[in-house]
């Protein structure tokens, strides 16, 4: 079955080229000098690596992708007796290992795979993978190492190489990878991270922490960017969660399990050293470097655990910070609303006014009207009084006209015109005036009630971010941060 599956999964990948190397180390008893072999002259240990330690093609850890043409990676996998099962592997993300035994009998090997491939970061994949298999016949180990520029495999080899005399041990390579993946900077990235968040706090909740010169960068005129305090704290939760420990530490778990499988069958066979032995000092040493691996994970896990628990605090604290501020944009349209009714409201009283104008006027220029008419007649019948013009010359006199003024074609003009003009004038000035003083009495009313307004508006977003305060931020110190309670209430 594991034949057949691995050869379907051969053919189902696509292949890539890559700069190829191989990589022999030898331990032999006594002095060695090839070809001949003195007499007493014996292999101990040896491993032989096919290495691909600087790929640069861009799918070359895509899934289903080989970085040997089809044929030359059967080829290898069969000679070398590495396991069937890494084909199939092609598509894991992460840090993954596993180990186990073959079914060979006659010859048995232990098999191991060991890889981290990610998704492509600027157009390129990352990552690395071995495929390693120890004889417990001959003691060597063989195997297939590719890595890309971004990975530690050319350390990992330089490694490998000033540890020659302890190849003997199928795990070393494993070890020293796991070693060089778990270096110092992942401990100084929890670190920054930590600093980060605490500029962060400073810029978001106040926190008197750090020195004020080291968050000019959140504070622009006088005013907090939320925006870089946002994509900031994503930021830092992304640095937080690189080589989250949970994984690693599954893999000490099933590395620790590896070594046990390993030192069961090798521990009685004469050319492991037995207890007490190279190899079992070498053993224990491995042993006592992943229980220190898996110890510092746990600190590292709990550090991480808490800056991310901080980092959830000022996100919400962020958010309430920017729901403030969409509630004052809120009170902000609700008082240019407010202003904008009370402008509908003078504009209709100013309508109302210019009604009452024309209720008040408008019954005269009717009356005025109806009045002039030829229907009436106010001329002084009595003394006959009147002026008329002929020839577009006035002329007054009294007594009876020999004819009629409409007969000759004249126009009567009475003598008390005048008194029409002298009570219109200042009577529509006196109005015209008491109405613009009342306008004007009215606007700076209106005035005031805006001003009232603003004042109320800003009364009322000081008394919601009060009220938010003191909800908010008078309970956030409830330790003693060297400053007594009652200079505490001082201040407040």
């Amino acid at each position: 079955m594991d034949d057949y599956m691995f050869q379907q999964y051969v053919l189902d990948c696509k292949c890539v080229e890559e700069a190829t190397s191989y990589l022999e180390i030898y331990n032999y008893s006594g002095a060695f000098e090839p070809p001949k072999l003195k007499e007493g002259v014996h292999l101990t240990s040896g491993i032989r690596l096919i290495l691909q330690l600087n790929a640069q093609q861009n799918d070359t850890f895509s899934p289903r992708y080989i970085s040997l043409s089809h044929k030359n990676y059967e080829l290898m996998v069969r000679n070398l007796k590495l396991p069937f099962r890494a084909i199939e592997g092609t598509s894991v993300v992460g840090p993954f290992f596993w180990c186990a035994f073959d079914q060979d009998d006659e010859d048995p090997h232990l098999q191991i795979i060991f890889r981290k491939s990610d998704v492509r970061k600027k157009g390129k994949t990352r990552g690395w993978e071995i495929m390693l298999s120890h004889s417990f016949n001959d003691g060597i180990t063989t195997g297939f190492v590719k890595g890309t520029p971004s990975s530690d495999m050319v350390a990992s080899i330089k490694h490998l190489k000033a540890c020659a005399q302890q190849i003997m041990h199928p795990m070393l390579l494993p070890i020293i990878i796991l070693s060089h993946d778990l270096s110092g900077a992942n401990d100084v990235k929890q670190r920054d991270a930590r600093e980060w968040l605490r500029k962060l706090e400073h810029a978001v909740s106040m926190r008197q922490e750090i020195l004020e010169e080291e968050v000019t960068n959140y504070v622009k005129d006088s005013m907090v960017d939320l925006d870089q305090i946002n994509r900031d704290l994503v930021e830092c939760h992304s640095q937080v969660l690189w080589k989250r420990p949970q994984a690693y530490q599954e893999i000490i778990k099933s590395m620790v399990t590896a070594m046990d499988n390993f030192w069961t069958k090798a521990q009685n066979d004469e050319k492991y050293g037995g207890k007490g032995g190279t190899v079992d000092k070498l053993h224990r040493s491995i042993l006592a470097r992943l229980d220190f691996y898996q110890a510092k994970l746990k600190g590292i896990e709990n550090y991480a655990h808490i800056t991310l628990e901080r980092l959830h605090i000022q996100r919400a604290a962020l958010y309430n910070i920017i729901a403030q501020k969409e509630s004052k944009l809120g009170l902000e349209m609700a008082g240019e609303q407010r202003r904008l009714a009370h402008a509908a409201k003078r504009d209709s009283n100013s309508m109302k006014t210019l009604s009452l104008l024309g209720a008040i006027f408008l019954p005269a220029t009717y009356l005025a009207s109806l009045f002039s008419m030829t229907f009436f007649d106010f001329q002084d019948q009595k003394n006959n009084y009147y002026y008329y013009y002929t020839n577009g010359s006035s002329v007054a006199g009294s007594g009876t006209s020999p004819s009629s003024p409409e007969d000759d074609g004249n126009s009567v003009v009475s003598p008390f015109l005048w008194i029409y003009f002298v009570v219109t004038i200042p009577l529509t000035a006196a109005i015209v005036l008491a109405w613009r003083l009342w306008d004007k009495r009215r606007e700076r009313k209106y005035a005031q009630e805006d001003v009232a307004i603003e004042l109320g508006i800003d009364e009322m977003e000081r008394r919601i971010m009060a009220q938010m305060r003191k909800r908010t931020m008078s309970k956030v110190r409830t330790w003693d941060v060297g400053v007594s309670v009652s200079a505490a209430s001082k201040l407040q």
